[in-house]
Parts: C-alpha cells; structure tokens; sequence
C-alpha cells in the first residue's frame, strides 16, 4: 500500500512545505533565550519568558484556528497563519528601537499565533490525504522537512544573531525573515490548493460540540494529549537549555556551544527519516517506545554526568535522535480513526504544546534553584509519560 497516492503528491508536497517553516520558528526561539539572557542580564526563568510566550501562543491560537479552518478551508488556514507569522516577525523592528523585553514578547507571540494556525491546519490535512493505515507513517514523511527548518533556523541565528549578540542583530534578521514570508505569502495566494473536507456551514457550532463530546471518551485521544504535553515540554527543555549546558561544561561562548544544538538537531532530522522507514515494518507505538527508554537514559546521563565533557555531550545529542519520532508518531496514534472530528482533535494536541511554556520554565526553575545539569531531570520525567503512552498503545488493541 503506497504511503503517498499520486492523486496526492502535489497538495503533500506543498503543504508539507509549511513544517519547514515552524521548525525555523522553533529554532530561533531556542537561541533567543541564550541571546537576550546575554543582552539584558537575565536569569534562566526571565529569559525562559520567551519560550512561555512562544508556546502560550501555540494555545490560545489553537482552537479558534481549528474552528476557522472548519468553517472555511484549509487555504484559508494556511493563509491567515502566515499572515500573522510575517507580521510577527516584521515587529521585532520597532521592538528593537522601543527596546523593552515586553515588545519583544509580544512579537514572538503573535508570531507563534501564525506557527500554531499553520500547524493546526497542516498537519490533519497530510493525514487525511491518503489510507488511514499509512496516516503515521505520511505524517513522519511531512514532519521530516520540520528538522531541515530546524537547522535552517539554527544556522540564521548563529550567523546574524550569536555571533554578534545585539539587539539590532536579533531585529534586523527577523525583519528579514518577515519579508520572505511576505513573499510566500503572495506565492499561497495564486497557488492552487484543494480545499479538503472543509466547510462547517450553519452546524458549525453544533458539529463542535458533538466532536468535542466524542473526543473527551476516546481514552487514546485524550491520553495523547496528556503525552503530547509532556514531550513537547521535554523537546523545548531538551533544546532551549543546549547553549547554556555546552558553556557551562567546556567554557565556549555562545556562538560555538550553538554548533552543539546543531548537531542535535542534523541528529533529530536524520533519525526522522530513519524511523519513518522503520514504521514500514515495526509498529509505531513500539519504535517510540524504545525510543522514549533511550531518551529516559541519556536524560539521566546528563543529569548527574557534570564534568564528564565528551560523554555528557554525546548524550545530550543522542537525547534528539531519539525524539524524532515522538511528536508527529503520537498525533498520529491520538487521531487515528476519528474520522470528521480530526480537526477539532488535532487542535487539542496542538494546545498540548504549552507543555512547553509551563514546563521549560519550571526547568529553568530548577536551574536557578540548583544546577543547570539537574534541572534535566524534568525533561527526563517528561519522556516517562511518553513512555507510558507508547506503552498503552503497544498493549491496547481497542479504537478508542
């Protein structure tokens, strides 16, 4: 059974385009804790604000665009998120010359708000375009152009912002970056996109609560939001925290600890590619619970592996190739076989990425509190409960 119909190459292929994009979100967003805990002398949880408001977004943006897309279209979708996602990124100009940490944020937010919608609309539309025995495995395909955004976005920042860490360096990239999305925008317009199985009409409302009311029985579901919280809180911990290890454990400044949250993420893409071509002969459920005890080991490594360099190293870039799978694998699972109500449950997985603004600052708690070494504790807690619901799901043999 072919994983991708032709039917359906064109439409995958463009969407699937759109991971690139937030990946290169992310990715920034992580370095921005490094450059502005620099800038303005900030602790761990100030400068952790950014990730709060990067992935608080991501929650409240999250519904209101599931709602959106179901009354209109996917294309419409795709074009309100990168609105905002441009717009976003054009008002770290004037931040930079009003100068305060509050516009900064304010920016990243709405920024995320255009992330949260694209995510929202990109991500049931690839599961939906072909059979649902392969949804998992098409997904993973999709999600693979995430980490190449991911390195894109990690090498922007090393370049113009880490290795001359100002504000006017951090402004001046994202205005760029707002002009180029402003020209993929225009592009979106006149591009030819099949609208899906759109369209609420007048039983908008009425078919959410019904979706709603079958979603909160559908124990996998829900138990995969609750999953998906966590992995991306221990996903944000992992990385948001990678500079500032790196130069607490061999002295480097910003810009060269930087080449370590690159090879994770290089680390994270391959292993992509590598798990979706293992999905064609073993069960997701079981590869992403292999690698969940992996991540709870090298997590564990890291914690009480201070002064061991190379070791503590190798086990914080390994802790990226083994979450590859988790993300888009969970998803998967969580909306398999709930057919109509797949957009209104795809924004609940997608409101579980505030797992990433409660949890990572909770960490950067626990960095202040004690050592940065052992607030990866939390990331490590995480990755049990991701565990558990690989777990689940290897066992289950249930629908829902």
């Amino acid at each position: 059974m072919k994983t991708i119909e032709k039917r359906y190459l064109v439409p995958f292929l463009l969407v699937s385009s759109l991971f690139l994009l937030w990946g290169l979100a992310n990715s920034m967003t992580d370095t921005l804790i490094a450059a502005f805990k620099n800038v303005m002398q900030m602790s761990d949880i100030q400068s952790s604000l950014i990730v709060f408001a990067f992935y608080g977004s991501y929650f409240c943006f999250a519904l209101p665009a599931a709602l959106f897309i179901r009354k209109y279209s996917y294309k419409a979708g795709v074009l309100l998120g990168l609105s905002l996602y441009a717009a976003g990124a054009i008002m770290f100009y004037p931040a930079a010359h009003i100068a305060t940490y509050g516009f900064y944020l304010l920016a990243i937010y709405v920024l995320a708000g255009g992330c949260s919608i694209l995510e929202t609309t990109a991500n049931p539309y690839i599961l939906s375009m072909g059979s649902p025995e392969t949804a998992t495995r098409r997904l993973n395909i999709a999600q693979s152009l995430n980490p190449v955004g991911s390195i894109s976005g990690i090498v922007l920042s090393q370049t113009f912002i880490l290795s001359n860490i100002s504000l006017n360096a951090i402004s001046g990239t994202y205005l760029v970056l707002g002009f180029v999305l402003v020209a993929i925008l225009i592009a979106m317009v006149f591009a030819k996109m099949p609208l899906g199985n759109d369209g609420g009409g007048d039983r908008l409302l009425k078919s959410t609560r019904e979706s709603f009311g079958r979603l909160i029985h559908n124990r996998r579901y829900v138990f995969g939001v609750v999953a998906q919280f966590f992995y991306v809180g221990a996903q944000t911990g992992v990385w948001s925290y990678i500079i500032r290890i790196m130069m607490k454990e061999f002295g480097f400044v910003e810009h060269e600890a930087a080449d370590f949250y690159l090879a994770s993420i290089i680390c994270f893409c391959v292993a992509r590619w590598f798990f979706t071509w293992l999905m064609g002969y073993f069960k997701p459920a079981k590869l992403m619970a292999i690698a969940a005890a992996l991540c709870i080991v090298l997590s564990a490594i890291v914690v009480w592996g201070a002064g061991t360099g190379w070791l503590l190293a190798t086990a914080l870039v390994l802790i990226s190739f083994f979450m590859s799978l988790q993300f888009p694998t969970i998803y998967g699972i969580a909306l398999e076989g709930i057919g109509d109500d797949a957009k209104i449950g795809a924004s609940g997985l997608i409101m579980a990425i505030l797992g990433g603004a409660l949890i990572t600052p909770l960490q950067g708690k626990v960095s202040d509190m004690f050592d940065i070494y052992t607030a990866y504790l939390v990331p490590l807690v995480c990755f049990v409960v991701v565990l558990a619901y690989s777990l689940y799901n290897c066992k289950s043999k249930q629908k829902v």
